[in-house]
């Protein structure tokens, strides 16, 4: 068997939306892949996806390859982007799809939180989103409340959009293909916001007035 390459496959899957923090650990966890990896890694690197490998490969091996997905997806996502997408960069692409990532659980809407937020960087609104404080707290303190608070929403910190005015300095997690898609290629609308409704989803409205009778109307 093992002179025709009849090798057991083993699999590992990393979720969208986890911090580098939280990759390197599911890697380090795994038994049957050895070798030492990086203390730290630049958020928005490594693709999330599900990898193939066989007892005994490096840890390094397969976040090299890792890398080399996230690369080969950004760049072709951002080859295909729209023409009136206000992102000079292929990086700020990356940090504005992880924090569409991180807004929200459902890809299907993605696209309309993506649009919300580029809809914001056109007017110079901020973007004030709760993820982007959640991720500041934790680089300041390892820590992310459930709820945040009004002294939370105020942190100085260059992560935190309700204080900061356009996108923070980098990725705040590793967003999939979908998300990467959804800023770069996000339906045509005027919604400004989008509030959750305790249901799991959220409402979109064009202004803050809207907002409040969908709100009303789900109630």
């Amino acid at each position: 068997k093992l002179t025709q390459g009849a090798v057991v496959i083993h699999r590992i899957t990393i979720p969208e939306g986890l911090t580098t923090a939280d990759i390197l650990a599911l890697l380090r966890q795994e038994p049957r892949l050895t070798g030492a990896l990086p203390d730290a890694l630049a958020e928005g690197t490594l693709l999330p996806a599900t990898y193939f490998f066989r007892r005994g490969d490096s840890r390094a091996q397969v976040l090299v390859h890792m890398q080399a997905h996230m690369q080969a997806v950004v760049d072709k996502a951002w080859q295909a982007r729209l023409p009136e997408v206000p992102l000079r960069t292929p990086h700020d692409a990356v940090t504005l799809a992880s924090i569409v990532e991180k807004e929200t659980g459902h890809p299907e809407e993605q696209g309309r939180v993506a649009a919300v937020f580029l809809n914001r960087l056109r007017r110079g609104m901020r973007l004030q989103a709760d993820a982007t404080t959640l991720y500041a707290l934790a680089r300041a303190s390892g820590e992310r409340p459930q709820v945040l608070s009004r002294d939370d929403l105020a942190i100085a910190s260059p992560y935190n959009t309700y204080v900061m005015p356009g996108l923070p300095p980098g990725p705040i997690a590793h967003p999939g293909k979908a998300a990467l898609e959804a800023v770069l290629q996000p339906p045509k609308t005027e919604e400004l916001y989008f509030v959750a409704t305790g249901m799991g989803r959220h409402v979109f409205a064009a202004t803050l007035l809207a907002v409040a009778m969908l709100l009303y109307g789900l109630a």
